[in-house]
């Protein structure tokens, strides 16, 4: 009997269609009936061959083997997945499976998964139908196997799935390589990633941090006075009704840049009477429209904290898992317009109560109609916006709960009339001098009362005291203020995404901003993976919720300014690129096109870094607050590679062993000639390392090992034994049972495991392992019950963070113990989240 293989991105999404589409036999990895074999990827599958491995056919890290520009690409299964590959691979090649249903993940990287595991397995002579699926609940799932895409429907797709993968492929491959030789031609090994959409992003933060560096503060003054009248007392700030901006972008219409004046106007108003006049005018505000993925992660940045990589992670959850939420990877903000019973259904089905009550009003008032603002055809794509699907949320934790509510507030709130306000702009003349004062009340709260006081802010807080006709008021006070211009703000994950999804542009219309994310940088799918790329490769860091370009970040965006990449510097035009994808998406562009634009580019980027001579890049680089360790000047300024004594011929290289000192770390080792231990450094082949760096006698960074920080020298460098009774002790050490464990500059060691004679321990472990450093406290943890607690953050060799005890092992040594994957709920038992995969064949850490 004939049947229809369906692949999955998932495991869990192909239990939940094998439960919606009625009895299947569970099989190994895989549901079957007699209609249907189900089974699933987990997540991808096949890769295009990396550099790596085509190091053996391609030659090594030189500008001699680029470009490589393949005219196929070759596949290998990856690595750690290949197992589940050979599986799909049999069941594809089965006689009895005669037709294939891709039900991964509705959008572009789900067509490549699927795509690449066909191509690979060499599958091409059986039909292809296409599940595209906006929800999880399983009417939903039957409803999407009633209405199958076609395979000629989805080709477009598939077209921009391939080249979004191969022109990353190219310009990353290429362009890294690049970077690499040219940053590495003088020695070490300087790994510099770049990429097609990741380098530009970076660039929006440079061109940020580059402004906040050049800022220069300006001083300025503004006047406030507090008048007086019968019903009370009210501030106003005094304004220049002649303003006009002019060529001063600094210039605001309440600035005063002269003391004398601002003194004047005090002097000239005080204990004076004012003239007082009003306007009021209504003002009403529209509710926000439903949220797409990047507003969502934008949103919940600036409420929560969250991450962009936390919400995508926890929203894909709520639909997924808890099916609660609708596909969360969209770049719409509307919904279908034959979707308004659909929302009606929806909304009756609000189960807190709390929420209930504002969706039973918008229901019995007849708000919830078709309106474009909500409905509209022509701004749904594949997908519509997130919203709830009207399934009760059940066991959700602390942060899908706060998630979870903020949709659902914002699916009820979006049919809810305007909110309206009386504005009132009272002027307050005081001898000649005017003083402004603005004032706002909530006159009908409309759609923000779904969110209560959530969305008032200060709003209530700013009812003015009321004036009668003709009433006069007493200047009772004035203040001074003395303020300074600021720099603009750094960054924060929200403001980025704002950027990103603006083609660089910062952008708070609406509107204006859903025009522009036709071109913005990445999807909404890619954009949290972004960021979290560029922090993992130390081109910027979180510093709170502000996003910082590190030095490693702004030296390379220099270097291509100074060699003239614009494809890798410009957001604009990687916008334009986005874009091309999705007109190929629609059928409007071909992908041959696209991919021959893609290797001009790749070909321009090598040529120009290749023949790029200048060992300096022009750029203001700033300079050191520190004195020349040669001639004492205070005069050392930066240029793309050093910094250099303006008044001697000191230079110290800002790069050592492939990593970028940042202004911070090489001031601390000139003033006090130490730094570090510092992560990040490369040996000539490539491999990792950390180190404390020292200034030697002629003002030149060395490294210092100090047999990892255990050991000195006497003064004809003979090796002593390290002197520990001037040093506090950790613990006691339960390795040898008869020495103290200390603190060193690189490790934590036992006294015993490094005397001069007869060592008789080997406890040594490192401050800092996989990036993560290792509290003293935990140590002392280590040593008494044989292993740390959960430690999070630890950074594997592929970037990527995992969570782990370090356990004490046989012989002193120390390795990961990761968390047991939570035991299988019994039948009919509350589900809880499975523990984090560990890496596989996880090194002791001593190693590591």
């Amino acid at each position: 009997m004939s049947k229809a293989l369906i692949i999955a991105e998932k495991p869990s999404v192909a239990a939940d269609l094998a439960k919606a589409l009625g009895r299947f036999d569970k099989k190994d990895n895989f549901f079957e009936n007699d209609q249907y074999v189900i089974s699933s990827a987990v997540g991808h599958l096949v890769e295009l061959i990396p550099p790596s491995a085509m190091e053996k056919t391609r030659g090594k890290w030189s500008f001699a083997n680029l470009p490589i520009l393949p005219e196929e690409f070759e596949t290998r299964p990856i690595e750690k997945n290949e197992d589940r590959f050979k599986l799909l691979k049999r069941l594809l090649k089965r006689p009895d499976v005669t037709e294939l249903i891709n039900a991964c993940d509705a959008g572009r990287e789900g067509e490549l998964i699927f795509r690449l595991v066909l191509k690979h397995a060499g599958v091409t002579n059986k039909p292809i139908r296409r599940l595209w699926l906006q929800s999880m609940t399983a009417d939903s799932i039957r409803d999407a196997f009633a209405h199958l895409r076609s395979d000629v429907e989805m080709q477009p797709l598939a077209n921009a799935a391939y080249s979004r993968s191969e022109s990353d492929w190219l310009v990353g491959i290429n362009g890294t390589r690049a970077m690499t030789a040219f940053n590495s031609k003088l020695g070490g090994f300087q790994l510099t990633p770049v990429g097609r959409v990741q380098t530009p992003t970076l660039a929006i933060l440079c061109e940020r941090e580059g402004k906040i560096r050049a800022f220069k503060a300006r001083p300025f003054f503004e006047v406030y006075g507090d008048f007086g009248v019968k019903a009370g007392e009210y501030r106003g700030r005094w304004f220049d009704p002649a303003f006009k901006k002019a060529d001063d972008e600094d210039g605001r219409p309440e600035r005063i840049w002269d003391r004398t004046k601002a003194d004047e106007i005090a002097a000239r108003c005080d204990g004076q009477i004012g003239e007082v006049t009003e306007e009021k005018s209504p003002k009403s505000q529209a509710s926000p429209l439903l949220f797409d993925l990047t507003t969502l992660q934008r949103e919940a940045n600036s409420r929560f904290g969250f991450s962009a990589k936390r919400t995508l992670q926890i929203a894909q959850s709520l639909y997924e898992k808890h099916k609660v939420l609708t596909y969360p990877r969209t770049d719409s903000r509307h919904l279908p317009e034959d979707y308004l019973s659909t929302v009606k259904a929806t909304m009756s089905k609000i189960h807190d109560p709390s929420l209930a009550v504002h969706a039973r009003k918008a229901l019995e008032s007849g708000w919830v109609k078709p309106t474009r603002r909500v409905f509209d055809n022509t701004k749904v794509s594949d997908h519509f916006a997130i919203i709830p699907t009207g399934t009760e949320g059940k066991n959700l934790d602390e942060v899908a709960q706060k998630l979870y509510d903020f949709v659902v507030k914002r699916f009820i709130a979006v049919f809810f009339p305007s909110a309206q306000f009386e504005v009132t702009t009272r002027i307050t003349k005081v001898k000649g001098e005017q003083f402004r004062t603005d004032g706002r009340i909530i006159v009908d709260p409309g759609w923000m009362a779904v969110y209560g006081r959530e969305a008032e802010g200060e709003d209530s807080d700013k009812a003015l005291v009321p004036v009668t006709a003709g009433e006069d008021a007493k200047t009772r006070a004035i203040e001074i203020k003395a303020v300074e211009t600021k720099p603009p703000a750094r960054y924060t994950e929200s403001t980025l995404l704002s950027a990103m999804e603006g083609a660089g542009k910062l952008i708070d219309d609406e509107e204006l901003r859903a025009a522009m994310s036709e071109k913005g940088l990445g999807t909404p799918a890619t954009r949290a993976s972004i960021i979290e790329g560029l922090i993992a490769q130390d081109y910027m860091a979180r510093n709170g919720r502000e996003l910082v370009a590190t030095a490693k970040g702004m030296a390379l965006i220099a270097l291509l300014h100074g060699i003239g990449i614009p494809a890798l510097t410009s957001p604009e035009l990687t916008g334009e690129w986005e874009a091309k994808l999705k007109q190929m998406e629609a059928g409007k562009l071909k992908r041959k096109d696209f991919m021959a634009e893609i290797r001009e580019m790749t070909r321009d980027i090598v040529e120009k870094t290749k023949n790029f001579e200048g060992d300096t890049v022009e750029g203001d680089f700033g300079e050191l607050e520190v004195k020349c360790p040669k001639c004492g000047a205070l005069n050392l300024k930066g240029d793309y590679r050093t910094w250099r004594c303006q008044s001697c011929d000191y230079v110290f290289w800002k790069t050592i062993a492939g990593r970028v000192m940042s202004p911070e770390e090489a001031t601390q080792l000139i003033r006090d000639g130490r730094v570090g231990p510092l992560e990040g450094f490369r040996s000539k082949m490539g491999r990792a390392f950390a180190a404390a760096l020292k200034l030697n006698a002629e003002g030149k960074a060395e490294f210092d090992f100090g047999d990892n920080g255990t050991s000195n020298k006497d003064e004809n460098g003979v090796e002593i034994a390290f002197d520990f009774s001037t040093l506090t002790p950790v613990t006691d050490c339960k390795v040898c049972n008869k020495g103290r464990v200390f603190s060193m500059p690189m490790q934590y060691v036992c006294e015993n495991a490094v005397a001069k004679t007869d060592p008789i321990c080997k406890f040594k472990m490192g401050r800092t392992i996989l990036q993560r450093e290792i509290p003293a406290e935990q140590v002392v943890k280590l040593m008494q019950t044989g292993k740390t607690d959960l430690l999070p953050r630890f950074i594997s060799k592929k970037g990527r963070p995992f969570s782990a005890f370090l356990k004490l092992e046989a012989g002193g040594k120390v390795g990961f113990e990761f968390a047991p994957r939570a035991a299988k709920p019994a039948k009919g038992a509350p589900k809880t989240a499975k523990a984090p995969k560990a890496p596989k064949a996880a090194k002791p850490a001593e190693a590591a």
